[in-house]
């Protein structure tokens, strides 16, 4: 019996397929956790007078990779749930700034998929990604190569 839950495996991911993940907004507690998390404590994000008086930002910003870890998040939600194995290569693009109270999904592609020459059990897909803002604008691109459970692994396993 398949868990109700998981994620897509190896075989329902075939070159060309595109969707859309969940949104969520960007909220003053998530910089905070995020910021104190990974030591990213610079004055941009952390001072209120600095960012007011000293950057040519306007607005308050975040992490462009605070927006990627949501990507990542929405991917490990849905689409990848329990049938990812691995991340194993990525290629990232910071293409326009984030800010708090922007809410942002990520849109994918699937631009290669092959089975594992060393893994008989999975598959390695290669996906384009977008984080998308509200307004249609992208504020991160990446690639990510991914290593995918198969369905006939999965079924062996069940049998066996």
């Amino acid at each position: 019996m398949e868990p109700y839950g998981t994620g897509c495996y190896f075989e329902d991911l075939p070159v060309g397929k595109k969707f859309s993940t969940i949104g969520r907004t960007i909220t003053e507690a998530d910089l905070v956790a995020f910021c104190n998390c990974t030591g990213l404590t610079g004055e941009l994000f952390t001072n209120h007078e600095y960012q007011k008086t000293k950057s040519v930002m306007k607005g308050r910003p975040a992490p462009g990779l605070l927006a990627f870890s949501f990507c990542e998040g929405f991917m490990g939600q849905g689409p990848i749930r329990g049938n990812g194995l691995a991340l194993l290569n990525l290629e990232i693009n910071f293409e326009g700034p984030v800010y708090l109270g922007d809410t942002v999904h990520c849109e994918v592609e699937i631009i290669e998929a092959r089975i594992s020459k060393s893994r008989n059990d999975s598959g390695l897909v290669r996906f384009q990604q977008r984080v998308v803002k509200q307004d249609g604008t992208t504020a991160v691109s990446y690639t990510s190569l991914r290593l995918i459970r198969r369905k006939s692994a999965s079924a062996n396993e069940a049998a066996g």
